[in-house]
């Protein structure tokens, strides 16, 4: 890709992400072109729309989550606590960006058909949460372990309890994790 091509699509992408931190849904792509001072014309030759674009962010975040997990050399629980406490990381430094990312479809239904965002991110995931299972003695949920984790670190949560309960991010690792591990072990009850 020719560097200027690739300049611009960096550009859009972090005016989408901007913009959609501080505006939530009402982001327009002429407010993102503007933004990365590109051209309408430009952004559309790029991304077909904001979501696109947000979409492409949320998969640049997936990768840097699998790039940490992928460089993490504990194992069992203690990985897994550390990729979480990554993914509250980037959630917080990327901001309101990380919150607007919604679908009709549930996340397994996302997940398998190969949802761009969420494919990095669940690659990141799936071998601490094996791992740490193994340990525990619990049998590897698959995908339902990546839906559980969904659930529990949805970054609209990890900010709600910044906000709301003030738990700095280490708090908020430590107890969602605790309550990560709790649900993986109920579900395993359950089978």
């Amino acid at each position: 890709m020719r560097s200027d091509t690739e300049r611009n699509r960096r550009r859009l992408i972090r005016a989408a992400a901007y913009l959609v931190a501080r505006r939530g849904r009402a982001v327009k792509m002429t407010d993102v072109a503007e933004r990365a001072e590109v051209s309408t014309a430009t952004a559309y030759r790029h991304f077909g729309s904001v979501e696109e674009i947000v979409a492409e962010f949320r998969t640049d975040v997936g990768r840097q989550l699998l790039e940490f997990s992928n460089a993490e050399r504990a194992t069992g629980v203690a990985r897994l606590r550390a990729v979480c406490g990554e993914w509250v990381r980037l959630t917080v430094k990327h901001g309101g960006a990380m919150v607007h990312t919604r679908s009709e479809d549930g996340y397994l239904q996302r997940l398998r058909a190969g949802a761009g965002y969420l494919s990095a991110q669940a690659e990141a995931l799936a071998e601490p949460i094996s791992s740490a299972t193994a340990e525990l003695g619990f049998p590897d949920p698959g995908d339902i372990g990546l839906f559980l984790w969904n659930i529990l670190f949805d970054p609209r949560e990890i900010f709600d309890l910044r906000d709301t309960e003030l738990l700095d991010d280490e708090q908020i690792t430590e107890r969602l994790t605790g309550a990560f591990l709790g649900a993986l072990q109920g579900w395993s009850n359950r089978l």
